[in-house]
């Protein structure tokens, strides 16, 4: 008996449905907000999404990386609704409730932080930036951050000093906010190398900005829209000792890495390096608007009365979401699976970089992993125009996939951490066949 499959391609893609929405769309959208996929969603259910045409296909975007529990979860939707019927809106800081309370109790319980942790919850991963800055200012007195080359930190204006990729990101939208320093990232396939990372690292506290005006050093435990790059737990620690001795703070920036993707709840975990403040996002909340800071409480605290907030932060409705994730990572297991999820993948990848010479690096950790292509494994000249006919190639064998890295030439999961196991490995046959038939 044949298995039943999970893709279901009906029409042509674009199908007719999605056409004619997209037509209009671009009627009355905003031109810059340029879609990834030419189709319209109808319905999506865990690691499975259904466009307007009826065509199936398996997730591997994970709506940027919001959705480790999956698309619909029962146990979320039941939560939502529990807290859309009791009440939807007062600001926190106006008129109080319980939940933001029990959220911030069971993420400073599992928050790798040693000693008294506070958290403060707002609406977006930049929104979390922007304020990780200000209490590290705040706390230090002192003006200055130290970013990182290939960074994404978010788009408001700090967090777009921050990030580190011109086109699209920040291609004419300077000037930008001052006092931002940006230093290189290990990279064990291009260089540098951890010593020589460290080393410039070390430099720049003498050519750039001194280290005495230095509040804090931003830093992903693995780059998100850097094309996944893992910070080495060397790197990571002498990091630590170099803020350490110069009273910076770590800003851990774990906005994509966390809630389980790399096969801990928080990717700093795997070094073992504690950050001084966190910033978390997307899959916090199952893909409602919600994010975190946690940090030392007496960081936290440093800021003056309502000096952080805003009128929508820590919304009720997205907190409970939050509540009902935690207690899906934690009843089904999804940071062990995460595990579990990244050996198959990782084991296929490496099969096919033996096969395809386009493929010039295979890196990631759990479940958050990325294939660079590249013209040749020589000169490793990126290849976007290649990555990109991949993931059309993909689309049409029914797996949404997505690009990343400074020269998007990198192809990123970001799965649902609950897909079936038919599931994955039908969608690596797709991305196999799509392989086959743009790099063969």
């Amino acid at each position: 008996m044949a298995a039943v499959r999970a893709i279901e391609i009906r029409t042509e893609l674009p199908g007719p449905r999605s056409r004619e929405i997209i037509a209009r769309k671009e009627r009355v959208v905003a031109a810059p907000l340029a879609l990834a996929f030419p189709i319209v969603v109808d319905h999506a259910d865990g690691a499975l999404l259904t466009d307007v045409d009826g065509n199936t296909f398996i997730d591997f975007t994970g709506g940027v990386g919001c959705l480790a529990v999956g698309h619909t979860h029962p146990q979320v939707i039941e939560a939502v609704e529990a807290q859309l019927e009791r009440f939807f809106h007062t600001d926190f800081t106006m008129i109080p409730y319980e939940v933001y309370v029990e959220l911030a109790e069971r993420l400073v319980a599992v928050a790798p932080f040693t000693g008294p942790a506070k958290a403060a919850f707002f609406n977006s991963g930049a929104e979390a930036v922007e304020n990780a800055v200000k209490i590290a200012r705040a706390a230090t007195g002192r003006p200055a951050i130290i970013a990182f080359e290939g960074a994404f930190h978010g788009r408001t204006l700090m967090a777009l000093t921050l990030t580190s990729k011109a086109h699209p990101y920040k291609a004419g939208l300077g000037p930008f906010a001052p006092e931002v320093y940006r230093v290189p990232f290990p990279n064990a396939y291009r260089g540098p190398g951890v010593a020589e990372a460290i080393t410039a690292l070390e430099h720049a506290l003498h050519t750039q900005v001194a280290a005495e005006s230095v509040a804090a050093i931003v830093i992903e435990p693995v780059q998100g829209e850097g094309g996944f790059l893992t910070a080495p737990p060397e790197f990571l620690a002498a990091v630590r000792r170099i803020c350490d001795e110069h009273g910076i703070l770590l800003i851990a920036d774990e906005v994509q890495t966390g809630f389980g993707r790399t096969g801990r709840l928080f990717a700093m975990e795997h070094s073992g390096v504690e950050p001084d403040l966190m910033t978390l996002a997307k899959s916090i909340a199952a893909g409602l608007p919600l994010s975190a800071i946690i940090g030392k409480a007496h960081l936290m605290d440093a800021p003056g009365p309502n000096a952080i907030g805003g009128t929508y932060v820590g919304n009720p409705v997205a907190i409970a979401a939050a509540v009902a994730v935690l207690d899906i990572i934690e009843s089904e297991g999804l940071v062990e699976r995460a595990v579990a999820l990244g050996d198959v993948i990782r084991a296929r990848m490496l099969t096919w970089s033996d096969r395809f010479a386009a493929i010039g690096d295979v890196r990631g950790l759990g479940s958050m992993l990325a294939l660079e292509l590249v013209e040749d494994r020589v000169t490793k000249v990126p290849a976007p125009a290649l990555a990109a006919a991949v993931t059309h190639a993909a689309l049409e064998e029914g797996l949404l996939l997505l690009r990343a890295g400074v020269h998007s030439n990198c192809i990123r999961v970001l799965l649902p951490l609950t897909i079936q196991g038919a599931e994955l490995e039908e969608a690596l046959d797709a991305w196999e066949r799509a392989l086959e038939r743009t790099l063969a």
